[in-house]
Protein backbone atom coordinates (compact mmCIF):
# COMPACT_ATOMS: atom_id res chain seq x y z
CA UNK A 1 0.00 0.00 0.00
CA UNK A 2 1.65 3.39 -1.09
CA UNK A 3 2.18 5.72 1.87
CA UNK A 4 0.55 9.11 0.66
CA UNK A 5 0.93 11.19 3.89
CA UNK A 6 -1.11 14.71 4.67
CA UNK A 7 1.30 17.34 3.91
CA UNK A 8 -0.21 20.95 4.25
CA UNK A 9 2.36 23.45 2.56
CA UNK A 10 2.54 26.68 3.47
CA UNK A 11 4.52 29.36 1.18
CA UNK A 12 5.57 32.87 2.79
CA UNK A 13 8.14 33.06 0.69
CA UNK A 14 7.02 33.04 -3.15
CA UNK A 15 10.63 31.51 -4.25
CA UNK A 16 9.95 27.92 -2.61
CA UNK A 17 6.43 28.06 -5.21
CA UNK A 18 9.03 28.07 -7.92
CA UNK A 19 10.91 25.99 -7.00
CA UNK A 20 8.45 23.07 -5.93
CA UNK A 21 8.36 23.08 -2.20
CA UNK A 22 5.20 21.22 -2.47
CA UNK A 23 5.91 18.12 -4.77
CA UNK A 24 9.03 17.94 -2.96
CA UNK A 25 8.25 17.77 0.68
CA UNK A 26 5.22 15.57 -0.33
CA UNK A 27 8.07 12.85 -1.84
CA UNK A 28 9.97 13.53 0.90
CA UNK A 29 8.01 13.48 3.73
CA UNK A 30 6.33 10.03 1.70
CA UNK A 31 9.47 8.66 1.41
CA UNK A 32 10.25 8.52 5.41
CA UNK A 33 7.68 7.41 6.12
CA UNK A 34 7.46 4.38 3.83
CA UNK A 35 10.42 3.56 5.02
CA UNK A 36 9.61 3.86 8.82
CA UNK A 37 6.36 2.07 8.11
CA UNK A 38 4.17 4.91 9.05
CA UNK A 39 0.58 4.89 8.46
CA UNK A 40 -0.27 6.60 5.22
CA UNK A 41 -2.78 9.30 7.34
CA UNK A 42 0.10 10.97 8.86
CA UNK A 43 0.25 14.73 9.01
CA UNK A 44 2.59 17.42 8.10
CA UNK A 45 2.93 21.17 7.57
CA UNK A 46 5.71 22.56 5.98
CA UNK A 47 6.36 26.40 5.75
CA UNK A 48 8.92 27.47 3.26
CA UNK A 49 10.58 31.04 4.42
CA UNK A 50 13.03 33.05 4.60
CA UNK A 51 16.09 33.65 6.77
CA UNK A 52 14.73 36.42 8.93
CA UNK A 53 11.25 34.09 9.75
CA UNK A 54 13.54 31.09 10.53
CA UNK A 55 15.90 33.52 13.00
CA UNK A 56 12.78 34.56 14.08
CA UNK A 57 11.51 30.62 14.64
CA UNK A 58 14.59 29.73 15.88
CA UNK A 59 14.86 32.76 18.53
CA UNK A 60 11.51 32.03 19.96
CA UNK A 61 12.11 28.40 20.43
CA UNK A 62 15.95 27.83 20.35
CA UNK A 63 16.80 30.94 21.61
CA UNK A 64 18.90 31.21 18.64
CA UNK A 65 18.58 34.11 16.92
CA UNK A 66 19.75 33.34 13.55
CA UNK A 67 19.24 32.05 10.33
CA UNK A 68 18.98 28.04 10.22
CA UNK A 69 18.30 25.65 7.55
CA UNK A 70 15.63 23.66 8.94
CA UNK A 71 13.43 23.74 12.30
CA UNK A 72 11.04 20.71 13.24
CA UNK A 73 8.39 20.99 16.03
CA UNK A 74 6.98 17.21 16.70
CA UNK A 75 3.76 16.77 17.96
CA UNK A 76 4.53 14.00 20.42
CA UNK A 77 8.12 13.60 22.25
CA UNK A 78 9.03 10.30 20.74
CA UNK A 79 13.05 10.38 21.68
CA UNK A 80 14.94 7.15 22.66
CA UNK A 81 15.15 5.84 26.13
CA UNK A 82 18.49 5.71 25.57
CA UNK A 83 21.40 7.24 23.13
CA UNK A 84 21.38 5.59 19.58
CA UNK A 85 18.02 3.75 20.56
CA UNK A 86 15.42 3.73 18.34
CA UNK A 87 12.12 6.36 19.13
CA UNK A 88 8.99 5.38 19.90
CA UNK A 89 6.19 5.03 17.60
CA UNK A 90 3.85 8.12 17.01
CA UNK A 91 0.83 7.57 18.76
CA UNK A 92 -1.45 9.87 16.37
CA UNK A 93 -1.57 10.92 12.79
CA UNK A 94 -0.58 14.56 13.67
CA UNK A 95 3.34 14.22 13.51
CA UNK A 96 4.54 17.79 13.45
CA UNK A 97 5.27 21.04 11.96
CA UNK A 98 8.65 22.07 9.37
CA UNK A 99 9.75 25.36 8.46
CA UNK A 100 12.57 25.57 5.94
CA UNK A 101 14.61 28.96 5.03
CA UNK A 102 15.18 29.56 1.44
CA UNK A 103 18.59 31.81 1.49
CA UNK A 104 19.97 29.07 3.89
CA UNK A 105 18.78 25.91 1.64
CA UNK A 106 20.50 28.41 -1.32
CA UNK A 107 23.33 28.98 -0.38
CA UNK A 108 24.10 25.39 1.11
CA UNK A 109 23.04 23.41 -2.33
CA UNK A 110 25.58 26.01 -4.21
CA UNK A 111 28.03 25.25 -1.50
CA UNK A 112 27.83 21.74 -1.94
CA UNK A 113 27.09 21.66 -5.79
CA UNK A 114 23.98 20.04 -5.18
CA UNK A 115 20.88 20.28 -7.16
CA UNK A 116 18.57 22.50 -5.02
CA UNK A 117 15.71 19.88 -5.52
CA UNK A 118 18.23 17.01 -4.09
CA UNK A 119 18.90 19.30 -0.99
CA UNK A 120 15.54 20.54 -0.49
CA UNK A 121 13.99 16.40 0.08
CA UNK A 122 17.54 15.70 2.54
CA UNK A 123 16.46 18.82 4.82
CA UNK A 124 12.66 17.59 4.69
CA UNK A 125 13.54 14.09 5.29
CA UNK A 126 16.00 15.31 7.88
CA UNK A 127 13.38 17.01 9.35
CA UNK A 128 10.80 14.50 9.35
CA UNK A 129 13.19 11.83 11.32
CA UNK A 130 13.19 14.81 13.34
CA UNK A 131 9.48 14.99 13.90
CA UNK A 132 9.50 10.83 14.43
CA UNK A 133 12.37 11.24 17.48
CA UNK A 134 15.14 10.82 15.98
CA UNK A 135 18.13 13.49 16.82
CA UNK A 136 22.06 13.64 16.05
CA UNK A 137 22.58 15.29 19.92
CA UNK A 138 25.25 11.92 20.13
CA UNK A 139 27.07 10.65 18.27
CA UNK A 140 24.91 6.93 18.43
CA UNK A 141 21.90 9.34 17.75
CA UNK A 142 23.97 10.89 14.98
CA UNK A 143 24.70 7.87 13.02
CA UNK A 144 21.60 6.25 13.50
CA UNK A 145 19.68 9.39 12.25
CA UNK A 146 22.34 10.05 9.59
CA UNK A 147 22.11 6.26 8.16
CA UNK A 148 18.22 6.78 7.97
CA UNK A 149 18.74 9.58 5.82
CA UNK A 150 21.43 8.21 3.38
CA UNK A 151 18.81 5.20 3.07
CA UNK A 152 15.86 7.29 2.18
CA UNK A 153 17.25 9.27 -0.25
CA UNK A 154 19.05 6.89 -1.91
CA UNK A 155 15.42 5.15 -2.20
CA UNK A 156 14.40 8.45 -3.90
CA UNK A 157 17.24 8.46 -5.92
CA UNK A 158 18.92 10.96 -4.56
CA UNK A 159 23.11 10.42 -3.61
CA UNK A 160 24.29 10.58 0.13
CA UNK A 161 24.57 14.27 1.53
CA UNK A 162 27.36 13.53 3.75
Amino acid sequence: MPVTPQVDTVIEDRRWQDAGLAPLAGQAVGAVLRHMGIAATAEVVVMGCNNRRIAALNADFRGKPVPTNVLSWPAEALGPDQPGGQPHPPLGDELGDIAIAWETCAAEAAAAARPMAAHIRHLIVHATLHLLGYDHETDADAALMEGLEVEILGNLGDPSPY
